[in-house]
């Protein structure tokens, strides 16, 4: 199948089976290196994908194995072959998933509190990619690998949103939405405490604990920037029911932040929470706060636009039970 041809500007392209391309050069790609030549034709692989399909011989010109640094000549022929994506060794598993979309391209999930994103030690099974194996039987590839493509990653307490790619293509575009912060995430989160004011914006930095491994800080020798920037949805005396939304996505950034501001987050027992709960002064309130078994943090909404279509996404999902539920709870412990 010949995809384009005649025109003076462009090289002709002739597709085969998946994954097996055939370019001509023309004369405006002369000189060119034989990566960026390949990294500028539309066949889903990012420069580095390219750099290893080089080195591992599967591109040729002219019928020889090519180098990345190669300059290319008028009329050279290059083609690339890529092996069939191979199995992911996770271990698919037949999960539940509340799915509110799902193309060819990708799909977003409303996560549950207690999920593991991604599979790591103490985590081999029951995670989202386990159930996404599982779940998607398009999956073309994402590195080589038939697995989804985690852009971003949730908290394994943190419920709500999350986008996930199913091909390398939609892959490179979500991830290159994240990193030019086009991608719009806002969090509902409960926090101890009455906020003085009613919003306000928190840039600082947050990287690894100096001393404790286990969690980041804002007082890192090597902390990223980070902006966070959060207003009041209800006010309850003791606690506080903030809509958050964050610029950048450090890990744990909204419960350091909020933690620093002097509000950690409800039931977060590593940032502060689990001390805190000792100043609710309502006994009542104190026990109902206590008895919620994860951080009260929510992923509201997200936005973004479509990596293949350019159509504007927009999601939202409700606070899940156990906030609504203590939420509901304070309202009436306030008004009463």
């Amino acid at each position: 199948m010949t995809t384009f041809s005649g025109h003076s500007s462009l090289s002709v392209s002739t597709v085969g089976t998946e994954g097996h391309h055939h370019f001509t050069v023309v004369a405006e790609q002369s000189g060119l290196r034989l990566d960026l030549f390949l990294t500028s034709r539309e066949i889903g692989l990012s420069r580095t994908q390219i750099g290893r399909a080089v080195d591992e011989g599967q591109v040729q010109v002219n019928g020889q194995p090519g180098r990345a640094s190669r300059k290319l000549k008028i009329g050279d022929v290059v083609e690339i072959v890529l092996p069939a994506a191979r199995p992911s060794e996770v271990i698919p598993e037949a999960i539940p998933l509340k799915i509110l979309y799902e193309d060819e391209s990708l799909l977003v999930i409303d996560k549950p509190a207690g999920m593991v994103v991604h599979p790591a030690a103490g985590h081999s099974t029951g995670t989202l990619v386990n159930a996404l194996l599982h779940h998607c039987h398009d999956l073309s590839g994402i590195g080589g690998v038939l697995r989804p493509g985690i852009v971003h990653r949730l908290d394994k307490e943190t419920s709500g949103l999350m986008v996930v790619a199913k091909s390398d293509h939609a892959h490179r575009g979500l991830a290159g939405q994240f990193k030019s912060h086009e991608v719009e995430k806002t969090y509902q989160a409960l926090v101890y405490g009455d906020p003085k004011t009613d919003g306000g914006r928190i840039e600082s930095a947050v990287g690894r604990h100096p001393t404790d491994r286990k969690r980041m800080s804002t007082q890192s020798r090597r902390g990223r920037s980070a902006v966070t920037v959060w207003h009041i949805r209800e006010r309850y005396r003791v606690a506080a029911l903030l809509e958050v939304k964050i610029e950048t996505g450090r890990t744990h950034q909204i419960r350091v932040h909020l933690t620093e501001l002097g509000y950690p987050v409800v039931g977060d027992r590593v940032y502060g929470g689990a001390g805190r709960i000792r100043s609710v002064g309502d006994p009542v309130a104190r026990a109902r706060m206590k008895a919620l078994d994860r951080q009260a943090l929510h992923a509201w909404r997200l936005y973004f636009t479509h990596p293949v279509t350019g159509e504007a996404m927009r999601f939202s999902s409700p606070l899940p039970n156990d906030m609504a539920d203590l939420c509901e709870f304070l309202r009436d412990r306030t008004d009463g």
